[in-house]
């Protein structure tokens, strides 16, 4: 074959990379964080704490004292130097908000209150689900289903392993088990509850935009040709598809972005791991107001004087700085975007739980990842991810943010009752007994039904069983 070079134009994934990264940072917890943006510093010449930076760059640096990037970089134009002032103005702040500074006035020098719960990943879906608009019946395959994944995130047993797995107790058709784990497969993270590599695939492009380049391409390689591509590689898929060259180095950079092991996203915490918390809810004036927390740490910024460098420096040291220039741009926004979408999160969870803010657990309304992706224009796996091992100081205490949400039963008035707040109804109604003549499930149900509230006596001997409140015989005190 003869050799010749030619020119071809073709489109690229440029913005992927900053996608996963911007994903990878809204999950990290706040110490994780901080230990991700030391990591980013070692790396980074370009990143710098704010007092070596304002030492090294000096009060008569003209970058500095005229506000406005160093004319570097050839690929940012003019606006992008205008704009990036603000976006450093940020940068000052992207630490403090993240855990580096005190957004609402807190003292917050002792802030690692206490140990973190751990969490797997099977923890991860089991809450996921249990806050699902899923039928008793379908719960209960969930709940199945989640036990047969792995901690790679796919389902190695069969649908029809699962239904037997069911039995006695439940007796269901191959349809309705895949009928939830359909449901499953949108959990957080994507990919999850998938059968094999090529449906992991799929079901992560399926999240993509649809004008992602090369995307039907991809489709196409992840149902048919996922086992075959390692000896195809891009000349043997652009044959097999077939499409161009180019093309196929294009579905090839697509697939390398995605997971093919989602389930590792989602794993245990070190047991010495200490709660930061990522928010504070405090209340002024009557109305609830969110801040992001911090320690008053050292701030994140723009190395101006390796930024001066790139406009005198040789080709080869110009590209390395440029391109730690770009990651460092990256870092800043992806961690503007983390906060913006915590704090969106949590003044939807403030506003839609304030009675618990203020009166307890028996003010806890019903509410799902759905609802709140719904009200502020989110995924739900989004949702999912902002409220991940994040935790929020309030009135009562420092809490996880997944304690905001609730599953719950509908009241004989319309309206529903949250899960907590009915454990919350039969704890008072437990301690206000007669200890000569404690209640039984049956009498609590009834009790819950003359309140508004009706649900089955094996419900209340689930919730009775999670409070670790004994049965009735057992709290009979004589005397």
């Amino acid at each position: 074959m003869k050799q010749r070079l030619q020119t071809t134009l073709g489109q690229h994934l440029v913005l992927t990379p900053q996608l996963r990264q911007a994903l990878h940072i809204l999950q990290l917890s706040t110490l994780e964080l901080e230990a991700e943006i030391l990591s980013a510093l070692e790396s980074n010449p370009l990143l710098d704490w704010e007092e070596e930076s304002a030492i090294s760059a000096g009060p008569e640096d003209p970058a500095r004292a005229n506000g406005t990037a160093a004319d570097g970089d050839a690929s940012s134009p003019a606006t992008e130097d205008a704009g990036w002032e603000q976006q450093e103005r940020w940068g000052d702040e992207a630490f403090a908000r993240s855990g580096g500074g005190n957004g609402a006035g807190y003292d917050d020098v002792d802030t690692e209150e206490r140990v973190a719960e751990s969490e797997n990943l099977h923890d991860h879906l089991a809450w996921q689900l249990h806050l699902s608009h899923l039928s008793p019946r379908d719960r209960q395959i969930g709940v199945a289903l989640i036990d047969a994944i792995d901690d790679d995130g796919y389902l190695r047993e069969s649908i029809d392993s699962i239904v037997e797995t069911l039995l006695p107790d439940l007796h269901c058709h191959q349809d309705e088990v895949l009928n939830v784990l359909r449901q499953i497969q949108a959990f957080d993270p994507t990919g999850v509850g998938a059968r094999d590599l090529g449906e992991c695939l799929l079901l992560q492009l399926d999240v993509l935009p649809e004008d992602t380049p090369c995307m039907a391409l991809a489709r196409r390689t992840a149902q048919a040709l996922i086992e075959q591509l390692p000896r195809l590689g891009a000349e043997g898929l652009a044959a097999a598809l077939p499409c161009s060259l180019d093309e196929a180095a294009g579905v090839l950079e697509l697939l390398r972005t995605l997971d093919p092991r989602p389930g590792g996203q989602v794993g245990d915490l070190p047991q010495d791991t200490y709660v930061v918390p990522d928010c504070v809810i405090s209340r002024h004036n009557g109305m609830w107001q969110v801040s992001l927390a911090g320690n008053q740490q050292p701030r994140l910024i723009i190395h101006r004087g390796y930024e001066q460098m790139i406009k005198h420096a040789s080709s080869e040291d110009s590209g390395y700085l440029r391109g730690h220039l770009q990651e460092a741009r990256w870092l800043l926004k992806n961690l503007e975007a983390r906060g913006e979408t915590l704090l969106k999160v949590v003044r939807c969870l403030v506003q839609q739980q304030s009675g618990f803010l203020e009166f307890g657990d028996l003010a806890l309304r019903p509410l799902t990842l759905r609802e709140v992706a719904v009200e502020i224009g989110m995924h739900e796996s989004t949702v999912s991810r902002a409220v991940s091992r994040k935790y929020a100081r309030t009135p009562r205490g420092t809490l996880p943010l997944r304690a905001f949400f609730a599953s719950g039963v509908d009241n004989e008035g319309g309206g529903g009752t949250s899960s907590t707040a009915i454990q919350d109804m039969i704890r008072r109604l437990v301690e206000a007994e007669d200890p000569r003549k404690p209640l039984s499930d049956a009498r609590l149900a009834e009790a819950l039904k003359a309140a508004g509230v009706a649900v089955a006596r094996r419900t209340v001997a689930k919730y009775r069983e999670a409070l670790n409140i004994p049965s009735s015989h057992d709290r009979v005190r004589i005397g």
